[in-house]
C-alpha cells in the first residue's frame, strides 16, 4: 500500500442456519373432541387437531398420540395422519350399544423427539373424546351354533329332531323372532316359525347323496321384527346312525364258459351294500335250492365279499340263467336273489362263439313255472 492513501477492501456474505429445537409442546386445539358411531361399525370417527410451532418438517413438529384411560375392551386405535398431523381416531372393534352407549377417552400427544429440558408438556397435551354410540338393529343370534344331534335314519315322518334357539341382541327394543327353513338340501325338515322346534317332513336316509361322512347339514333362520327386519343364520347338524334298510348286490350278473372246459369255475361274485358296519359283511351267498339248480350249480365263499360260482359238470351250448341269493349280516339279515346270466359258448381256436347260445335261453326257473302250468291244464 505505500505511496497510496487508501488500501484495497472487500466484501462477503455469511449464511448462518439456526437449527430448530423442539421447544414448543403440541397443544390439541380442543380439551373435549365429540364423536359418535353406530354400533357394529369400524373405521375412523373423529380427527384430534393440534397445534406445534416447530419446524414442520421436523420430527419437533411430527406428533405421536397414546390413548392413556377408557380404551378398556381395547375397541379403539389411534394414529397420526402424516400429512396435516392430526390423530386418526379409529373403532377397531364393533361397539355394542347395549353394553355401552357412552365412551370416554383421554388422549395424550407429543413430539416424536423430545422436548428441549427447560420445555414440558402441559394440560393441553391431553384432550378428552366423548363418544356416543347409536343403536342399530341387529340379527339375532343362534346358541348354540351349530346345534349337533344323533337320530337313526328312517324314523317317522313327524319326528322330533332338535329345536333352535335365536336371542335378539337388541334387548331393549323387545322384538319378536320367527324361525324359517334356510337351506334343507333334501326336503326332510320343517322349523316351527314361533318357537323354533324341527320335525321331520321325510323319511331321513343316510344313504342319501345330500348326506356327508354320515352327517347331514340344514340350516335356519331367525328373523327379528325390526324395521328394517335383521336375520340371523344357524345351522343343525344330524349324525345318522345306520339303520339295516338296503338289501346286498352281486355284480357281475352276467358270465361266459366254453361247454367243453375243464375249469368249471365260471365266474367269481362280488356283492356290496350301501349299508356300514354290522348292517354289510360278512355276507352268505348261496342257490336258490327251490329251482333245483343246486344239481347243476356249485357256489362256495372266497371271502367275506366273495364267492365262486362253478359247474358241477359240463353244459351244452345255451344261456342259463342262475339264481343266486345274498344275504348281509344285519340283525333280521337282508337278501336279494339276483339271477346270473351264463352264457355256455363253444370254443375253437382261441375263439369263443355264443352267437347261438343267446336264442336257446334256457332258464330253470322257467322249467319248472312251465310244467306246473301244464299239470293244471290236464
Amino acid at each position: 500500500m505505500a505511496g497510496t492513501d487508501v488500501g484495497l477492501t472487500g466484501t462477503a456474505t455469511a449464511t448462518i442456519v439456526i437449527k430448530d429445537k423442539n421447544d414448543h409442546a403440541p397443544q390439541f386445539t380442543k380439551e373435549e373432541f365429540q364423536a359418535s358411531v353406530t354400533e357394529g361399525v369400524t373405521g375412523v370417527i373423529v380427527n384430534l387437531t393440534v397445534e406445534d410451532k416447530d419446524d414442520t418438517t421436523t420430527g419437533a413438529w411430527r406428533t405421536v398420540y397414546t390413548i392413556i384411560n377408557g380404551n378398556v375392551r381395547q375397541s379403539f386405535e389411534i394414529h397420526t395422519n402424516p400429512d396435516s398431523n392430526e390423530g386418526m381416531l379409529t373403532v377397531v372393534k364393533p361397539l355394542d350399544y347395549e353394553y355401552s352407549a357412552f365412551h370416554t377417552l383421554l388422549i395424550k400427544v407429543e413430539n416424536e423427539d423430545p422436548l428441549i429440558p427447560d420445555v414440558a408438556y402441559g394440560p393441553r397435551s391431553t384432550a378428552t373424546v366423548q363418544i356416543t354410540v347409536l343403536d342399530a338393529n341387529e340379527p339375532p343370534i343362534f346358541y348354540p351354533d351349530p346345534v349337533t344331534v344323533t337320530k337313526q335314519e328312517n324314523i317317522a315322518i313327524g319326528s322330533v329332531i332338535s329345536a333352535m334357539n335365536a336371542t335378539d341382541p337388541d334387548h331393549l327394543q323387545h322384538q319378536a323372532i320367527q324361525y324359517s327353513v334356510h337351506h334343507d338340501p333334501a326336503h326332510w325338515l320343517n322349523i316351527n316359525p314361533k318357537n323354533g322346534i324341527i320335525n321331520t317332513t321325510a323319511m331321513l336316509d343316510r344313504e342319501s347323496p345330500f348326506v356327508k361322512d354320515n352327517t347331514y347339514t340344514a340350516s335356519f333362520l331367525a328373523i327379528d321384527s325390526g324395521t328394517p327386519p335383521a336375520t340371523g343364520t344357524g345351522t343343525l347338524i344330524i349324525t345318522l346312525e345306520d339303520v339295516n334298510d338296503n338289501p346286498p348286490s352281486v355284480h357281475p350278473d352276467v358270465a361266459k364258459v366254453c361247454e367243453d372246459s375243464r375249469d368249471l369255475n365260471v365266474v367269481i361274485l362280488s356283492a356290496s351294500d350301501k349299508d356300514i358296519s354290522p348292517n354289510t359283511d360278512p355276507f352268505r351267498f348261496e342257490l336258490n335250492k327251490q329251482t333245483g339248480t343246486d344239481k347243476t350249480w356249485k357256489i362256495s365263499r372266497l371271502n367275506n365279499t366273495h364267492a365262486q360260482l362253478s359247474l358241477l359238470q359240463n353244459l351244452k351250448k345255451a344261456n342259463y340263467n342262475v339264481p343266486v341269493v345274498v344275504s348281509d349280516s344285519g340283525k333280521p339279515p337282508l337278501s336279494n336273489s339276483t339271477e346270473i346270466k351264463v352264457q355256455v359258448c363253444s370254443c375253437k381256436k382261441n375263439k369263443m362263439d355264443c352267437s347261438s347260445a343267446s336264442a336257446l335261453h334256457i332258464s330253470v326257473t322257467l322249467l319248472i313255472f312251465f310244467s306246473i302250468f301244464s299239470l293244471f291244464c290236464l
